[in-house]
This record gives structure tokens, C-alpha cells and sequence, in this order.
């Protein structure tokens, strides 16, 4: 059987490099881990996953990349696969984009960059005992 997913996006390197290695300590090789630098990519990377029969449980997604908005990105991904749990991790993200998300993107958690590792796992934790 196929380990499910949980997949990162953030247009800065070093914060996907940061996610792996938190991801992987907390949740060792539980999952598959995928990483995005743009909300397109996310979208090319989500539909290939479900193509090859991997679930994707987790999005973490920044706000604030070049192209589409992080909000943008999570309700898109909402509207196709709903039950996919949304959080935003965010250095700058403003109050009616985090609404919008919580709204229509059932927004699971926001967390502000810097971030507290054990934050960011305890919403992914909470987010898993949602499915």
C-alpha cells in the first residue's frame, strides 16, 4: 500500500530544506514527503500524486510567493479535494486572506513564520486525527 502524502510549498528553498527535516523527525519515513516552490507546482505535484494513487493528507502552504497568494492556492485545492487538511505558515499574510482561507478553504491551522517546530506538529498532528 502507498504511504499517504504531505506536501510543503514555499517560494524560499530554505524554508522547504527546514520543513523536510522537521517533518521527517517528527513523522520519520511515515509519509511521503513533496515539496513545492510555487503554487503551480503544487497544483502539477498534487494532480500527479492523485494520478498515482497517493492520498495527500497535509498542505502547508506560505502566503505571500510570486504568482498566486497562498489563500488562492489552498481554496482551489479545497474546492477539488476538500477533505485534504490546510495549514498556513506565514511571515506576512493579511487578516481578510487568512479569513478567506479559514472560510472557504476550512482552514486548519495559520502559524506565523519564525515558526515553533513543535507548533507546526502539533497542528499537523490535530489535522491527521481530523481524517
Amino acid at each position: 500500500m502507498l504511504k499517504p502524502a504531505i506536501l510543503c510549498v514555499d517560494d524560499e528553498v530554505a524554508v522547504l530544506e527546514s520543513l523536510e527535516i522537521e517533518l521527517r523527525q517528527a513523522f520519520n519515513e511515515n509519509y511521503f514527503y513533496e515539496f513545492a516552490e510555487s503554487a503551480a507546482e503544487a497544483l502539477e505535484i498534487i494532480d500527479e500524486l492523485c494520478e498515482d494513487g497517493i492520498n495527500i493528507l497535509v498542505i502547508v502552504s506560505d502566503w505571500l510567493m510570486p504568482g498566486m497568494k497562498g489563500d488562492e492556492l489552498l481554496i482551489k485545492i479545497h474546492q477539488k479535494y476538500p477533505k485534504i487538511v490546510t495549514v498556513m505558515l506565514t511571515g506576512q499574510a493579511d487578516k481578510e486572506a487568512i479569513e478567506r482561507t479559514k472560510t472557504q478553504a476550512n482552514l486548519h491551522a495559520f502559524l506565523q513564520k519564525p515558526w515553533q517546530n513543535s507548533e507546526l506538529i502539533k497542528a499537523i498532528e490535530s489535522g491527521l486525527t481530523k481524517l
